[in-house]
C-alpha cells in the first residue's frame, strides 16, 4: 500500500505547483527597493558630461526614473508616450541611459524626441545593479522622501500610466501641486 501511496502523494504536490503557477504573474517581479530609499547615484550628463545628474536632482518631488538604451526595442516602443507624457507637465522623468552609446543615444533624444529632465550615463551598469534592474526599459516612481514607491518593467503606456502610476501619484501627493496630468 505504502508503495502506491507515496507515487499519489507526490503526483498530488506536483499538480498543486502546476495549479498555483497558473495565477501567477509572469510579469511581476518584485523590487526589494519598494518603501526603502532609492539608491544614490551622481553621474555625468548625457548632453553635457563635463556635468552631472542624479538622486539629488529630483529630491524632495516626486519624479520618474526611466532606464532605457538605444538597443532596446520596447524603449523605442515607449519612447513616443514617454515624450507624451513629459509634454503633459506632470511629474518629471529622469533617464538613466544603461550600458549605451553616447552617440547613438544622443541621436535617439534629438531624433525621437527627449522626455527627460536630464538623463545619467550609466555605462558600467553599476547604477542599473543598485537600482535591481534586470532589463530596460524599467520605470521607477520615487516619493518626496525618495523612496521607491513603484517599480515598472517593461515599457510604459498609458493604461500602465493610469492604472499603475496615477494612484500611486495621486496617494503621494494628497492632490497637491505634484500631482501628475491625467494620461495624454
Amino acid at each position: 500500500m505504502w508503495r502506491y501511496l507515496l507515487p499519489i502523494t507526490v503526483f498530488v504536490v506536483i499538480v498543486g505547483f502546476f495549479y498555483r503557477g497558473l495565477y501567477l504573474n509572469p510579469g511581476f517581479v518584485p523590487s526589494p527597493l519598494l518603501g526603502k530609499p532609492a539608491p544614490e547615484y551622481d553621474l555625468p550628463r548625457l548632453k553635457d558630461p563635463s556635468q552631472t545628474v542624479g538622486s539629488k536632482d529630483y529630491d524632495g518631488q516626486v519624479a520618474l526614473v526611466n532606464v532605457w538604451a538605444t538597443w532596446c526595442i520596447e524603449c523605442r516602443h515607449e519612447h513616443p508616450y514617454l515624450v507624451e507624457l513629459a509634454q503633459t507637465g506632470g511629474i518629471p522623468i529622469y533617464g538613466l541611459n544603461w550600458k549605451d552609446d553616447r552617440a547613438r543615444a544622443l541621436e535617439w533624444l534629438d531624433t525621437l524626441g527627449d522626455p527627460y529632465a536630464a538623463s545619467a550615463v550609466d555605462a558600467t551598469g553599476e547604477v542599473a545593479i543598485d537600482w535591481g534592474v534586470y532589463a530596460a526599459p524599467e520605470t521607477f516612481l520615487v516619493g518626496r522622501d525618495g523612496t521607491v514607491l513603484y517599480k515598472h518593467i517593461s515599457r510604459m503606456t498609458p493604461a500602465v500610466w493610469e492604472r499603475e502610476f496615477l494612484p500611486r501619484i495621486t496617494a503621494e501627493c494628497g492632490g497637491l501641486p505634484c500631482t501628475a496630468a491625467s494620461a495624454p
